[in-house]
């Protein structure tokens, strides 16, 4: 207690001695190759946060253990790491410790500011609404954004089409905000500059929606974007209802289309999966190992037992032992660490994940289809998915399946399409890909 109370009154005495450290100051830290930009922000009162801009993180908590008027000591507990440094020719020059691993980062003052050009900015010349769609039962109180398109209020009771747009994996906002890109909100400008109207929301307990997130799946997500085609249904001034799902939402798009045929007019599904879950991640594992470096024969090991661990029942190390063992597998301890991880972990979202078959539900669409991929795409491969889905989906004239060269899973033009890639790339989404959604939900309005 008392050498707490030491450490307390020496960072206070530092702190009334340190103007000069009071400020913003960012680098770029190198790891294997892969440049990191990270913002190191010091107040005046003593408090301290981590940015990591490329990978989407702000206000990561940071304690300064120590700060003089040249030198500082900043401890990041929740991922492990810490930085000293020393203030030379108007540069921190230090070095930054994670995962018993040390990187030199120098920084200067300032911040980083993303360039994302395509973000939409008011005014709008389209109206925007604030709406709430509700599941009583559960406590679910969705909150999102109708946008209609540009002149709606001159159609004379003329109905329009609306796309339901639906997110990938994990708890994002209705813009499905990542790295500093609004991909949704920049989907919702286009179409309404193109006659189209769309509805975007927060998922449970995100941004102004309600409802617990434990225990959630694809299918209660499935559940809570139902909600939201019903509420589009119920205003009955739209002439057709489509879902646009990313990723796992391309999944949920599917799902919908085939439950409820008499509520879904067309799906749009970018980059999302045809395939089982426990495949789409061995492959997200096996090319994520080989751009780290991995051999092809470690990968392929690693992801032949991480499949059983995740398909297994029992979560004990001994059972891991067994499984490797049996296989004639031979893991490095770093990766042998991370199965273990996997076995002692429970989680609901990624139990229904690893079982799930979208193929069920895709075979079973009937009305059209546009299902995008990026050739890029180290999340959802292109290669494997385009190709189920081409054999599962009806022959309906409509349909569209098509791969974008040079794209991620983002649907941004890259160099390597790993993740790492996002934030540093200024576009939101391939103009050629908003063209082309407008262009196709158009061709069924006026094909009719």
């Amino acid at each position: 207690m008392k050498k707490w109370l030491f450490l307390c009154f020496l960072c206070f005495v530092s702190l009334l001695n340190a103007q000069t450290l009071h400020d913003s100051w960012k680098g770029e830290l190198d790891v294997s190759g892969v440049k990191l930009r990270l913002v190191l922000n010091i107040e005046s009162d003593g408090k301290c946060t981590l940015d990591s801009p490329d990978q989407g993180a702000k206000g990561i908590p940071a304690t300064l253990e120590y700060l003089s008027a040249d030198s500082l000591s900043v401890a990041i507990a929740v991922i492990g790491a810490r930085y000293d440094g020393k203030l030379i020719n108007g540069q921190i020059q230090g070095v930054f410790r994670q995962a018993g691993q040390t990187f030199p980062l120098a920084l200067q003052r300032g911040t980083v500011t993303l360039r994302r050009p395509q973000t939409p900015l008011p005014p709008f010349d389209y109206q925007t609404e604030e709406v709430e769609f509700v599941n009583e039962n559960v406590g679910v109180v969705l909150s999102g954004t109708l946008t209609y398109p540009v002149g709606f209020e001159k159609t004379n009771g003329k109905k329009v089409p609306v796309v339901l747009m639906i997110t990938g994996s994990g708890l994002q906002n209705r813009d499905e905000e990542i790295y500093g890109h609004k991909p949704f909100a920049v989907l919702a400008d286009y179409l309404a500059k193109k006659g189209i109207a769309s509805l975007r929301y927060d998922d449970r307990s995100v941004g102004k929606s309600k409802g617990s997130p434990k225990g959630m799946t694809t299918y209660t997500n499935y559940e809570d974007a139902l909600l939201g085609v019903d509420f589009l249904k119920e205003m009955k001034c739209f002439d057709q209802i489509g879902v646009l799902g990313h990723s796992e939402g391309g999944t949920i798009a599917m799902m919908l289309a085939s439950r409820n045929k008499k509520k879904v007019d067309f799906v749009i599904s970018m980059a999302g999966a045809a395939l089982g879950g426990d495949s789409i991640l061995m492959e997200q594992n096996y090319v994520a190992l080989r751009m780290n470096g991995v051999s092809d024969k470690l990968a392929k090991d690693y992801c032949k037992v991480l499949r059983k661990v995740l398909l297994c029942d029992s979560k004990a190390d001994a059972r891991l032992d067994e499984i490797l063992s049996t296989d004639g597998v031979e893991l490095p301890k770093s990766l042998k660490d991370n199965l273990a991880l996997v076995f002692k972990s429970s989680n609901s979202w990624m139990d229904y994940f690893v079982r799930c078959n979208p193929a069920e539900d895709i075979s079973r669409v009937k009305c059209p289809v546009m299902a995008i991929n990026g050739s890029m795409d180290m999340q959802v491969l292109s290669s494997s998915n385009l190709g189920v889905l081409k054999k599962l989906l009806s022959a309906n004239k409509h349909t569209m399946i098509k791969e974008y060269p040079g794209l991620n899973h983002l649907f941004q033009h890259c160099l390597l399409g790993s993740v790492s890639e996002y934030g540093k790339i200024e576009e939101t989404i391939s103009v050629e890909v908003l063209e082309n959604i407008a262009a196709w939900i158009q061709s069924l309005k006026f094909s009719r």
